[in-house]
């Protein structure tokens, strides 16, 4: 399962992270932004995987005239919290936090990855990072080809 390797993997990266000013914040309070997104990645899809679940997006206030304005302002910040998707009863429901994902905005302290810091919280623990010193690789990488659209995946829908 996806959470055991994950909590593993955020453990030893946790251990050799240098404290830094660059370092991306916890989201707290995030549950109560904006919720720009829902979707599910089920078995079959290419990133099951690594991103298999009930995925949510939210946007604070900065991130969502982003969203709207097509340009994001420092200080924006989205979060992607990947939860279980739990398929039994013949519903698709929440099940345990996997990860939260985070995205902040700010052009100068992130400049190497497009101006936005990337981290991912396991289990949605505030203190357990799992990305750390690897956001390049980890996260910037696979949003790069969305430059054109300020380096974010989701959209905003009326």
């Amino acid at each position: 399962m996806f959470i055991r390797p994950m909590l593993a993997l955020a453990a030893a990266l946790s251990a050799s992270l240098p404290v830094h000013a660059a370092e991306v914040p916890y989201p707290a309070g995030y549950r109560a932004w904006t919720h720009v997104k829902s979707m599910a990645i089920l078995p079959g899809h290419a990133l099951y995987e690594g991103f298999g679940g009930l995925h949510h997006i939210y946007a604070n206030a900065k991130a969502l005239a982003g969203y709207q304005s097509g340009r994001f302002k420092d200080g924006s910040v989205i979060v992607f919290d990947l939860l279980e998707a739990d398929t039994s009863g013949n519903a698709l429901s929440e099940g345990k936090r996997k990860i939260v994902g985070v995205m902040h905005r700010d052009a100068k302290r992130y400049a190497a990855t497009g101006g936005w810091g990337f981290e991912g919280f396991a289990a949605g623990d505030p203190k357990v990072r799992a990305v750390g010193n690897q956001a390049k690789t980890a996260c910037f990488d696979c949003h790069a080809p969305q430059a054109a659209r300020g380096y974010v995946f989701s959209s905003w829908r009326e």
